[in-house]
């Protein structure tokens, strides 16, 4: 795991540091033995929990980490972790890129939000546990087909995660996706990304290969809102969980989330979350 200077301000982990040079896939063995200070990712992470006990904290929610628990962190989320006293926490972590898996599912995990986090019955853990296992065996020794296993592995592995989260809220997940245009969709994953970066609705047009004006048309008949809207509330939900996580004073809080203008994020924010940062922060909520 990595090493973290000053808590109060969230290292974000990237690529350059974590992943092996070319390489959009790679699993850990952990071992928890204090704590693991708030953080976040340019990349994803997946972690299922083997053994041990402790505290997951995640976008400002208080989960258990026991065997069995499984999460998915995308790079809107930020999380610490810390074993209980006396108490080893050991998981497998894998962490990737988004173009390691398809677009059809990358579009099923943000459709369903942050905070995607499950316990799983004990034959359901052996179960992916072996998909793990197997996914360490070809990524140690790899050989010729290995990239496919190891796809193959992660993308059951995120679907039975899906499943479950789906299960959890309620909801059928064999009619989780509506059908929605294939630019809109890659337009959506590209704002779910990068929304803190300075976008705007020709850059993302372009990105898509759709005219500006028919981009816009076309954005606001499938997701039901504008662009400008979809943009702000994603990073309105960054914010949130940035002031719950940490204690970046609200001026890097509004810069970091996207926002170029302290006053407008501050009006923003209140006519969404019904407080201002300031409150929210106070609070602790």
């Amino acid at each position: 795991m990595p090493s973290f200077v000053d808590r109060e301000t969230p290292e974000r982990l990237l690529h350059e540091r974590y992943m092996l040079l070319n390489t959009p896939f790679r699993l850990f063995m952990h071992r928890i033995a204090g704590l693991i200070p708030v953080h976040w990712h340019e990349f994803f992470e997946i972690a299922l929990v083997t053994s041990g006990t402790g505290t997951h904290r995640f976008n400002g929610r208080s989960l258990p980490l026991k065997r069995g628990s499984l999460f998915l962190l995308t790079p809107a989320d930020f999380h610490e972790l810390v074993n209980d006293d006396g108490c080893v926490v050991h998981l497998y972590n894998a962490i990737f890129v988004q173009e390691f898996i398809r677009a059809e599912l990358l579009q099923w995990i943000y459709q369903a939000g942050e905070g995607i986090a499950v316990e799983l019955e004990e034959d359901i853990t052996l179960m992916l546990e072996r998909e793990f296992e197997r996914v360490w065996e070809e990524s140690e020794r790899p050989r010729q087909g290995s990239g496919w296993i190891v796809a193959g592995a992660l993308e059951r592995i995120l679907v039975e995660l899906m499943r479950r989260h789906e299960d959890g809220k309620g909801r059928d997940h064999a009619a989780h996706v509506p059908a929605i245009h294939p630019s809109i969709s890659k337009a959506i994953t590209y704002l779910s990304f990068r929304f803190h970066e300075n976008l705007t609705l020709e850059t993302v047009s372009r990105h898509v290969g759709l005219s500006a004006n028919y981009f816009s048309e076309r954005f606001r008949k499938e997701t039901g809102v504008t662009f400008q809207r979809f943009l702000q509330e994603q990073r309105l939900k960054f914010a949130f969980s940035l002031l719950s996580m940490s204690q970046l004073p609200i001026t890097e809080v509004c810069y970091a989330s996207g926002f170029g203008n302290l006053s407008h994020f501050e009006r923003a924010f209140k006519h969404k979350y019904g407080r201002t940062p300031r409150q929210i922060r106070s609070s602790g909520a």
